[in-house]
Formats: C-alpha cells, sequence, structure tokens
C-alpha cells in the first residue's frame, strides 16, 4: 500500500511518507482518510518549500535575526544546593555565532548506559567526576623554611585514595621530590634547595592541582530527565570524559563546539550549533524555522573547520571585493583588492545593490531574448 501511494505521490520524499505511514498506523486511518492526510501533508510541504532563485541566505538571516531583537540579556541557573549557572539570551547566540573557543559558561550534558541509568549511580558518577583540588583535602600545611620544605597533613582517608593522590602529585611535578607517608605528604627539591620565593609559588601550585576527578569539571548536577538519569556539569573536559565506562558517548555532549569538533568530528559540531541554538531561541520562546538554523550551521562548517559568521570567517570569505566591503572595515578591503589586483564579476547580491544593478535572484538570475513573430 505504501508503495502505490509513493508513485501516486512521488513528490514527497521518502522519510515523509515514513512518517504520515506511522502516523496512519497509530490511528488507524482508512485508505480514504489516509489520502485525505497526505495530500494536506504535500500541500503543507510544497508551501514550506522555497522558490528557484530565492535569496534564502537573506531569509534565513531575516529570520533568525528580527526575533534574536527581542532576546534579553541575562543568565539561567537550575535549583538546586549547586547552582550551576548558564548564558542564555543574546549573549550566547553571539558565542555560538562568533564560534568562541571556550564558551562563558562550558556545560557538558552526560547520559548513562541503560545498567548504571539510576539514581545511585548518576549521584556516584557525579561524584567521582567532580574535580576536586589539594586544597580541599587538606588539614594543614606550613613551610619549613630550615630546611626548605613543604608539610602538607591531610585529612583522613582510605589508603587507596591517598597513594592515587600522591602519585598524581608526582606525575604532575615531577621536578619535585615528592613523599607521602600516614596521610603527610613532604615536598622538598631533587637537586637544590627552595628559595622562600620559590616556596610560596610551589605552594599555590600544589593547593590548586587536581587530585581526584576530571579537570575543568567545577561542579555536577543530577537531574532525571523523562526516563532518563542526566549529569550536568559547570565546566566541560570531553576527551577525559569518554574514558568513562558509564556515561552512553553516543547521546552525552557538550556546547563546546570546538571539543564536539576534536571528539566526534565536524558533522557532530553541526548538529551541537543547530541543537544549542534551537534549545536558545526556546528558552526565550522563540519560534523559528529549524532550516534556517541549519543554513547557518552548514556555512560555518562545510569547509571541515568550524567558521565564524563575522569578518575572520564566512563574511571574509566572500569573493565579491565589495561584499566584503559592504561588512565591516570597507577601507581595508578596498585598498587590498586594489593591491592585489581582485576583480568583481558583481555575481552576488550586495555588490549589485551597491551599484544600482539588477540583483541576480529570482527573475533577475536568468535574461530572456524572446523573437515573436507575426501573426
Amino acid at each position: 500500500m505504501l508503495k502505490e501511494l509513493q508513485t501516486q505521490y512521488k513528490a514527497l520524499p521518502k522519510k515523509v511518507m515514513d512518517k504520515v505511514e506511522r502516523v496512519c498506523k497509530e490511528r488507524k486511518f482508512k485508505s480514504d482518510k489516509k489520502k485525505r492526510l497526505i495530500e494536506l501533508v504535500k500541500r503543507d510541504y510544497f508551501n514550506s518549500s522555497f522558490e528557484p532563485g530565492e535569496a534564502i541566505g537573506i531569509v534565513s538571516a531575516q529570520s533568525i535575526s528580527e526575533p534574536a531583537t527581542q532576546m534579553t540579556m541575562r543568565t539561567f541557573h537550575f535549583a538546586g544546593s549547586v547552582g550551576i549557572q548558564v548564558t542564555l539570551g543574546l549573549p550566547r547566540l553571539i558565542e555560538i555565532f562568533d564560534a568562541k573557543k571556550e564558551p562563558s559558561t562550558p556545560m557538558m550534558t552526560l547520559y548513562l548506559k541503560k545498567k548504571y541509568n539510576n539514581k545511585s549511580s548518576s549521584e556516584s558518577l557525579a561524584e567521582k567526576i567532580t574535580e576536586k583540588k589539594l586544597r580541599s583535602f587538606i588539614k594543614t600545611i606550613s613551610l619549613d623554611l630550615t630546611n626548605k620544605k613543604i608539610k602538607i597533613s591531610l585529612k583522613k582517608m582510605k589508603k587507596s585514595e591517598f597513594k592515587d593522590m600522591v602519585l598524581k602529585l608526582k606525575k604532575k611535578f615531577k621536578r619535585l621530590g615528592i613523599k607521602g607517608k600516614d596521610n603527610k605528604i613532604m615536598v622538598g627539591k631533587k637537586d637544590a634547595e627552595f628559595t622562600i620565593k620559590d616556596l610560596q609559588k610551589i605552594k599555590k601550585k600544589l593547593l590548586d592541582s587536581c587530585v581526584s576527578g576530571v579537570p575543568d569539571i567545577k561542579n555536577s548536577l543530577v537531574l532525571k530527565e523523562g526516563n532518563d538519569w542526566v549529569i550536568k556539569t559547570f565546566g566541560s573536559n570531553f576527551l577525559k570524559i569518554i574514558d568513562f565506562d558509564e556515561i552512553n558517548m553516543t547521546r552525552s555532549y557538550t556546547n563546546n563546539i570546538y571539543e564536539m569538533a576534536k571528539v566526534f568530528g565536524i558533522e557532530a559540531t553541526r548538529n551541537t550549533i543547530i541543537k544549542e541554538t534551537v534549545n536558545t531561541m526556546k528558552q526565550q520562546a522563540l519560534d523559528v524555522d529549524h532550516r534556517h538554523i541549519m543554513l547557518v550551521a552548514d556555512i560555518m562548517t562545510f569547509s571541515g573547520e568550524i567558521k565564524p559568521i563575522g569578518r575572520y570567517g564566512v563574511a571574509g570569505m566572500k569573493h565579491s571585493v565589495l561584499t566584503r566591503a559592504g561588512f565591516e572595515e570597507t577601507i581595508k578591503h578596498l585598498v587590498k583588492a586594489s593591491v592585489r589586483h581582485e576583480e568583481d564579476n558583481f555575481n552576488a547580491i550586495f555588490d549589485n545593490v551597491m551599484i544600482n544593478q539588477q540583483v541576480p535572484i529570482g527573475t533577475g538570475m536568468f535574461e530572456l531574448i524572446a523573437k515573436i513573430g507575426e501573426e
């Protein structure tokens, strides 16, 4: 039956037809109702399609920018004792489209494998991955100025935890002589003595060193979303997180698009840009067609690298000299183009508008010469 309908309405894509078939099965539609549904879907499908020659780039830019003017410049925070603050609204949108190397509030959303998808396992994992610095385990710390050493006394802990901590410190500070026994650590220099100034610097570095958990993950919060227990983290370190067997990496992601590119590749980055933009819009109750956002994500990632929307990215890659000059740094672009003997073929929209020439979109895309004979 599906094949017959696809033949009859072959203009609709298979993906759309599959969804129609699923809805018809769920609602137990008969053939007449099914045909009526397909007619309605077909009508809406073609009404939402672009016509040949339509300036979809301009339409997408306007469709995103106009609602963005209504966005508030504020932050949103999760309820709970952790109080993770997340940048939303216009600042977050600017971060995404400017492709900032590091978001102002880096976050990870971690889903768990079926075996660990429960409250106790998620809370245990959240505790395990949260970064803990040496300062949080210290009972007392003192400088031995006579022997030029640092003495550290730790709070009570398991022997295995203490050994791991000492090993991590030795690995991180290879040039230092670090000895640990009975919850006490002695830090000196292997081949020479410290000066008092050196002792102060080393003390600060020791206190700020990560001895437990994953570096850069400042806090974590466990939430239940539907049937899933999800860990939200303040701070992001996706390269280290992939080592944990409990985490379902096929669903987990970070809002740092550069980390996504490094771990999963450019296609995953494109999907993250779309997801983050859509979520930011939804938080402000703004409805933007996903296809506009998809087009922007495509432009930012089509070269295989992340390109910001700006003069150092997408706008700066335009072939047209006048289009580049019309965006920002006008004099700079014109001078560079004159020095390099660049030519402008006037194939774009903005350069034709500047010289009051017919724009190559819609009916202006082609020239029509007709010879009308006598009747």
